[in-house]
């Protein structure tokens, strides 16, 4: 008889439970314990999913808070800007700029020649009028470049859209004509 024979037959006793230990052991951790380990990585990776889409909801409520913020700040600053920037009328547009361009011609030391006003027509349902300016200028090009400074630099609502310098002569001064524009309430926004 070899002697792992011998063993087994003289410790049977004791190596069968053992073996059927083991096959239990063996059975209880594939039908019980690793399921529930499975199951519980998979709740672990759920988890953190959850705990990543949790993080990006509140970024996104963040993003819409602050969206809607902006979005306040913005609608007061454009009512802002319609009730006490724009003037309120056509009139009103007219007066904003009818005595203050030739003095501030006349202070920046050109000569003022002529202007024209030209209001575009304007829908009934529209909120916004356009004023169209038309001015021309005799003098120096640093007179100019004074007009132009302390022109952009007003707190009046007047838009420079384009100029044109013109000599033509060099013994006649320069000759600049400024095209401009400033809007206005108009309608039923107006007053």
């Amino acid at each position: 008889m070899t002697l792992w024979r011998r063993i087994v037959v003289e410790r049977r006793i004791l190596i069968v439970p053992l073996a059927f230990g083991i096959v239990v052991n063996l059975a209880i951790y594939a039908l019980v314990v690793y399921p529930l380990g499975v199951k519980s990585a998979s709740a672990a990776g759920r988890a953190a999913a959850a705990t990543e889409a949790l993080k990006a909801a509140e970024h996104d409520i963040d993003s819409a808070r602050a969206l809607v913020t902006g979005k306040i700040r913005a609608e007061h600053e454009l009512s802002t800007f319609y009730d006490e920037v724009l003037p309120g009328d056509l009139t009103a547009a007219r007066r904003l700029t009818y005595a203050a361009l030739p003095a501030l011609a006349k202070k920046s030391n050109v000569q003022y020649q002529q202007s024209r006003y030209d209001p575009e027509k304007v829908d009934k349902d529209e909120r916004l009028g356009r004023l169209h300016i038309r001015m021309v200028l005799v003098g120096d090009y640093e007179g100019f470049r004074r007009f132009i400074y302390e022109f952009e630099s007003s707190p009046e609502f007047v838009i420079l859209d384009n100029f044109t310098m013109t000599q033509s002569d060099p013994a006649k001064p320069l000759v600049l004509t400024l095209e401009m524009s400033t809007y206005y309430r108009s309608g039923e926004h107006g007053n």
